[in-house]
């Protein structure tokens, strides 16, 4: 039976260079989130562990970016191909094949888990599972920091990703499903679409409750 992490791993292997290509420098033109990230890096930082992993780390770059940002991080991707890729684009740091619902770390391991679009293709009735994965390996005061997209709606929509098919959600709803994880979001920022779908970018900062 063909899954959708099948498909998704497919669908991403099938990508890599192009893939890379757009999205290695995209952050200079995204200025919220290039600062969330580095709220979340200073705050992760804060709690003492500076371990953190990108978790959907696909080529690299944002992995780099925690590095450059004082952060013990590593990747982990269920791309076995962009594993490989960001392994030669950044090869002083640790890269591993993974999969989100079912992280190779150990309880309360980590300080942070930025997890930048990538839980974006998990179907919602999975959701739940994957999001207490990642309360799992933070340790206390541990920090997640989830990007998706964000629809004004009550309920998640499916959409025709230009990988793979993807959800966006309601920013409340996502919340919800964080706090029933063990988390707790202490700030959100939502703002206008970069790009032609027309959904909000949605950014949650949680942490170990």
């Amino acid at each position: 039976m063909v899954t959708h992490q099948d498909e998704t791993r497919a669908a991403y292997d099938g990508v890599v260079e192009l893939y890379a290509s757009m999205f290695a420098d995209r952050l200079e033109t995204q200025p919220f989130s290039r600062n969330m990230i580095g709220i979340f890096a200073e705050l992760v930082r804060g709690t003492g562990n500076l371990r953190a992993a990108d978790v959907g780390c696909g080529p690299g770059h944002l992995t780099a970016m925690l590095h450059d940002l004082g952060l013990d991080a590593f990747g982990l991707d269920l791309s076995p191909a962009m594993v490989d890729h960001a392994r030669r684009a950044h090869p002083v740091l640790q890269f591993d094949e993974a999969r989100m619902e079912a992280l190779p770390v150990e309880d309360g391991a980590l300080g942070g888990v930025l997890a930048h679009y990538s839980m974006i293709h998990t179907p919602p009735g999975e959701l739940p599972a994957l999001l207490a994965e990642q309360a799992r390996v933070l340790g206390p005061g541990g920090l997640l920091l989830a990007s998706f997209f964000a629809t004004d709606g009550p309920e998640p929509v499916r959409f025709d990703h230009k990988v793979t098919p993807a959800y966006s959600w309601p920013a409340d709803r996502f919340a919800e499903l964080l706090t029933r994880a063990g988390l707790v979001t202490f700030a959100r920022l939502l703002h206008d679409p970069a790009s032609e779908r027309g959904f909000l970018d949605a950014h949650l900062l949680a942490r170990v409750r």
